[in-house]
């Protein structure tokens, strides 16, 4: 099976330092990941001067400043996404950054080229950015945060009906003709990854839901994947197991710097071992026939037993419960079929604890 596509998500703890910016990158390609990522946002377009912190910025952040203060200082501009890029390049890995408006979206699709975007839990019901993003043509991932099941349908109807180039003035019911249709099914199927997730810093533990990922399998039969904002590694190796095609999750190179996500996020000898975890539990998963595994083959005849005798047999005696018993190693007559051999008579002299042979 396809490997798990492996997102680092830098976000913005570049805390607004290229040089901090570039470590991620470096940090990420060495810890294995297949992508390191970004946030590209300008305040003025995404909040109100006076639009509030969530709960958890303001108790990882100062207070009394205003979300619109706290994001202007982590805007990265354009220049340091090129830089950004360029680094990606020389390390291996992909560069990916999320857009939260339409200007942002233009620089990264159009500008700069990139080859996927990835849109945020909390842009799923901005269907103008949906439709943008829908008509780059370029293959979607769609965090599923806050969300009921009816708001991700509503987004994915937006979605095709951006995907389909629909001709038809944007709303409602051109969206659900959309969705409803061949064309937009199908170019969902190609372009759509839905990424569950629980938009907490950090996520309790009993508020994952990682069932829901198979909900949104079967809703909507499009590759499902995991945002995961879980204090360490163990939920998104079980993602893996439970079949996520895409792994999310924050890192930073210092869990103890300032800033809003650094607490949610793991530091960089974390995250190479959930890359390694998630490694290995993909190959453990297998094909799914149920079949001896070759490095057990030889094994069988050391771990099984056979029939034997249970004490001295002389020649023509009959076979009973009492003289036969069974012991390792195996290779001669199964115990499975010792049966078949009560009350026939030895064809000849058996020792004790010598296997039973016709």
């Amino acid at each position: 099976m396809p490997q798990a596509y492996i997102i680092a998500e830098a976000g913005v703890n570049h805390n607004g330092s290229v040089e901090l910016a570039l470590r991620l990158v470096d940090l990420a390609a060495a810890a294995g990941a297949d992508a390191v990522k970004f946030q590209t946002f300008k305040a003025d377009r995404l909040v109100t001067p006076a639009a509030p912190k969530a709960r958890y910025q303001k108790l990882l952040t100062d207070a009394s400043e205003t979300q619109h203060a706290m994001l202007r200082k982590l805007e990265l501009d354009e220049d340091t996404h090129r830089i950004l890029i360029g680094r990606c390049a020389e390390c291996g890995i992909q560069f990916m950054s999320t857009p939260f408006d339409t200007g942002s979206l233009d620089l990264l699709a159009t500008r700069l080229g990139l080859s996927r975007i990835k849109l945020p839990s909390g842009e799923i019901t901005n269907a103008p950015l949906l439709i943008a993003a829908a008509r780059t043509g370029k293959p979607l991932i769609l965090s599923t945060g806050m969300s009921t099941l009816g708001e991700v349908e509503a987004a994915l109807a937006v979605l095709a009906y951006g995907l389909i180039q629909a001709d038809e003035p944007p709303g409602t019911e051109a969206f659900q003709r959309a969705y409803l249709g061949g064309a937009g099914r199908a170019a969902l199927q190609r372009a759509v990854t839905l990424l569950h997730c629980t938009t907490e810093y950090p996520t309790p533990f009993d508020q994952v839901n990682l069932l829901a990922m198979d909900t949104l399998r079967a809703a909507f039969g499009l590759p499902v994947g995991l945002s995961d904002h879980t204090p360490g590694i163990a939920v998104p190796i079980a993602a893996v197991a439970r079949g996520a095609v895409v792994i999310e999750k924050h890192f930073t190179t210092d869990r103890g710097l300032p800033g809003p996500d650094h607490k949610a996020s793991l530091e960089p000898a974390e995250l190479t071992a959930m890359v390694q975890a998630i490694r290995q539990v993909e190959a453990a998963l297998g094909s799914a026939v149920k079949a001896p595994a070759l490095c057990e083959i030889g094994n069988r005849a050391i771990a099984r037993q056979s029939l034997v005798a249970a004490r001295d047999i002389v020649a023509g005696e009959m076979f009973t419960l009492e003289n036969l018993t069974t012991r390792r190693p195996g290779g001669g007559v199964a115990p499975m079929r010792m049966w078949e051999w009560l009350d026939r008579p030895a064809a000849r002299a058996f020792a004790a604890n010598e296997l039973i042979a016709p």
